[in-house]
């Protein structure tokens, strides 16, 4: 449920409510909007009786029950859009985003060409995984904490905040001292000791979609992050697996005005693991700025062909030059200019 408190409530008036949902065996959400502060309660389904007794207290104008499933996530918990600061980057603000960088650490000079290139062009968040989670265990898992120092280096260099893969649990704290953004990819989007461990973080955390996750279920799932106090989460949809083969991915792009309806957080789109080819990654980012997207997440190579992880969907300089200029474009016209 969620108390909702009168405008221009007294703080004692909010602690008092604070005190009352704990004692009801409730754990308290705090959602300041803009003009009123909402109180998200959530644990065991209220009774009338509990409902009418938080009605009563000073300085509450009204208590509603949340009837989805994913409690903190939906719009019944927050109407209006929340945002999410990265470093000193702030996503979901009526701006559009844009994350872009290499898919995987390989090396100084490596790390340092791709960030040139992202900032360059406009980019305002660095990507760029240290840990990489891969099919084939012979292929290549990244560098490591190794990958995390030369996140840092190329940090200082640009000035971009940095958003890393954070693969389990256990190595939550280790990527979180790095990074300004934690990423959980698509084969851990129900990894839910992972996604606790993330949301006790205090991080921001980036979410991708998992390959065969409705959209129910991927909102439930961010839930574990959301619960555990930890309101900064981006939703980012990178493609679900179907019988089409013509694209390593099949994008939803209608998944970005569904959870636009659905949620309050920030939606993201990776177009680079939806396409699998490069040639196809700028129609896809495009898509989603069109479609109401607050962001897309991108790779980005000085030398694509010569990546040791996901060659064939990494835009060079000169594509994603152009891939840039047409966002612009597309971002304004929709009314959320870079």
């Amino acid at each position: 449920m969620v108390v909702v408190m009168q405008k221009g409530a007294a703080p004692e008036a909010r602690e008092r409510v604070l005190t009352e949902v704990r004692a009801l065996g409730f754990t308290p959400h705090v959602s300041e909007g803009e003009s009123r502060t909402l109180i998200g309660a959530i644990g065991p389904a209220p009774t009338e009786e509990i409902r009418e007794q938080l009605r009563a207290l000073p300085g509450v104008e009204t208590v509603v029950r949340i009837t989805k499933p994913y409690k903190l996530a939906s719009r019944e918990f927050r109407h209006d859009d929340s945002t999410v600061r990265i470093r000193d980057v702030v996503t979901g603000a009526g701006r559009f985003t844009v994350a872009a960088g290499p898919c995987g650490v390989e090396s100084r000079e490596q790390l340092l060409a791709a960030a040139e290139i992202a900032h360059r062009h406009g980019a305002q968040v660095l990507r760029g995984g240290a840990f990489k989670p891969r099919t084939s265990p012979y292929a290549f898992q990244g560098l490591g904490v190794e990958g995390l120092e030369l996140l840092a280096e190329a940090r200082r260099v640009t000035g971009m905040p940095i958003v890393t893969e954070v693969t389990a649990p256990e190595l939550v704290e280790t990527v979180a001292t790095t990074a300004d953004m934690l990423q959980i990819g698509a084969r851990n989007s129900q990894n839910y000791a992972l996604l606790a461990e993330a949301g006790r973080s205090g991080k921001p955390v980036l979410f991708k979609r998992g390959l065969s996750t409705s959209i129910a279920e991927f909102l439930q799932a961010a839930e574990y992050v959301l619960s555990q106090g930890n309101p900064n989460v981006v939703l980012c949809e990178r493609g679900i697996r179907t019988f089409e083969t013509s694209t390593r991915f099949t994008l939803d792009i209608a998944a970005v005005p569904v959870l636009k309806e659905l949620t309050h957080l920030p939606v993201w789109v990776d177009p680079s693991h939806a396409a699998g080819r490069r040639p196809l990654v700028p129609a896809l980012a495009l898509a989603a700025a069109a479609a109401g997207a607050d962001g897309i997440i991108v790779e980005v190579h000085a030398h694509p062909e010569e990546a040791k992880s996901d060659a064939a969907q990494q835009l060079d300089d000169a594509e994603f030059g152009a891939l840039m200029a047409s966002l612009r474009q597309v971002a304004a016209a929709v009314g959320k200019p870079l």
